[in-house]
Parts: C-alpha cells; structure tokens; sequence
C-alpha cells in the first residue's frame, strides 16, 4: 500500500507540473491537438498509479515524450500561421451578415439546434439580430450582434467617462501584501491610517482589503 501512495504522489506532482507547463488554458478553451493530449495522460497515469507490477518510468516516459509533442506543436503553431491552420484548423462562419451559412453547417457538422442554443448561451435568442456568428478553432461561437441590436456604450452617448484602474489587494486573509504596497507607492504608515478609518484594530480580521487607482482603501472584515 505504501508503494502505491508514493507512486500515487509522484505521478499526481508530475502531471500537475506537466499540466502547469502547457500552459493555463481551460478544457473548454483547448484546441483539438491539446484535449487529446490531457485525455491521454490522464490515461496513462491511472495505469500504473494502480498497478505497482508496472514500472513507474513506463508511465512517467510516455508523459514527457506527449508533453514535449505538445509544446512543439504550440511552438511551430505560433510561428508560423500556415502550420497552425493545419493543426488548429481555421474559424467558421456560421452567420454572415444575418444569414446562414447552411454550406458551413454542414461542412462543421454542427446543426441548426446547436447554434440555437449557442446563440441562446450568448444572449442572442432571436437569430434575427445577429450579424455574424463565428465558430473559432477551439469549438466556441463568437456572436457578433446586429449594430442596432448591441449594447449601447458611452462613446455611442459622446460621453467621457473616468478611467478606472484595476484596484490592487493589499491585504488578503489577513496578511499584508507586500508586493502591491510597492506597486501602490504607499507605506505602513499610510496603510495603518486608513485601516483606523475603517475601525480595524487587527490586521488579521481583514479579509481583504484593496486599494483603488485614486488611492482609496476599501476594506472587508470577517464576520463578526
């Protein structure tokens, strides 16, 4: 059993690492050549995680040679958009210019229901307002709406609007952040002032506190 357990921890630490080295991309968001990748890793880590006959470097090799396949495949498809036309293969249109494309459809297996209930999952539920509606390489459906249909923003209103900045944590669960105390120019001095503001007597009942561009502390503490 012990066996087991450290052969268990040493493959679950190095499809962890693995997976962390491909990069940071969600399932839904893979390309075709990278879910084929994690479905068989996947596969071969179970194989001799439960079988202690099998040896551990027969399931460890395959891993590397699949991880390394991918980061080439990445390389060269970044490199070069011919190449990564083949592996990734090249985005759809489904919709063009409000009608259906029906050659499309069919050429992507993808029927009439689907693209309903995509259209439906972008908030489009009406094919009628859609302009363009686009299958990227990845399986998702970028849906481009009707110019009367679009949210109304503040350039279509003449309106300038302040910029906002993207507010810094200075304090998470309790521990000060000391790399975004550098980033926001402030010091402990400063911190502590606003943190009086706040009524905060210990640091560590604040869960999060995080400052905005304009320099103002907003503070949340735990539950009392």
């Amino acid at each position: 059993m012990l066996i087991i357990f450290f052969r268990t921890l040493i493959l679950y630490f190095m499809v962890v690492v693995v997976m962390r080295i491909m990069g940071k991309q969600q399932i839904g968001q893979l390309q075709p050549y990278e879910f084929v990748v994690a479905l068989m890793i996947a596969d071969l880590v179970a194989v001799p995680m439960q079988n202690k006959g099998i040896p551990l470097l027969s399931g460890i090799i395959p891993i590397l040679t699949l991880m390394v396949s991918q980061l080439f495949l990445s390389y060269i498809s970044m490199k070069s958009l011919r190449c990564r036309s083949l592996i990734c293969g090249t985005p759809a249109i489904l919709i063009k210019k409000g009608k259906i494309i029906t050659s499309q459809l069919q050429q992507e297996r993808y029927n009439i229901n689907d693209l309903l209930e995509e259209l439906r999952v972008a908030g489009y539920p009406n094919i009628a307002d859609v302009e363009y509606a686009i299958l990227e390489t990845n399986g998702n459906l970028s849906v481009i709406p009707k110019v009367t249909k679009r949210p109304v923003n503040p350039e279509d209103l003449n309106l300038s609007p302040q910029y906002e900045g993207l507010p810094l944590p200075i304090i998470i669960d309790g521990q000060i952040i000391e790399k975004n105390i550098k980033d926001a120019n402030i010091d402990l001095n400063m911190l502590n002032d606003q943190l009086k503001m706040w009524k905060v007597d210990d640091i560590k009942d604040v869960i999060l506190a995080s400052l905005d561009p304009n320099n103002i502390l907003t503070v949340y503490k735990r539950e009392e």
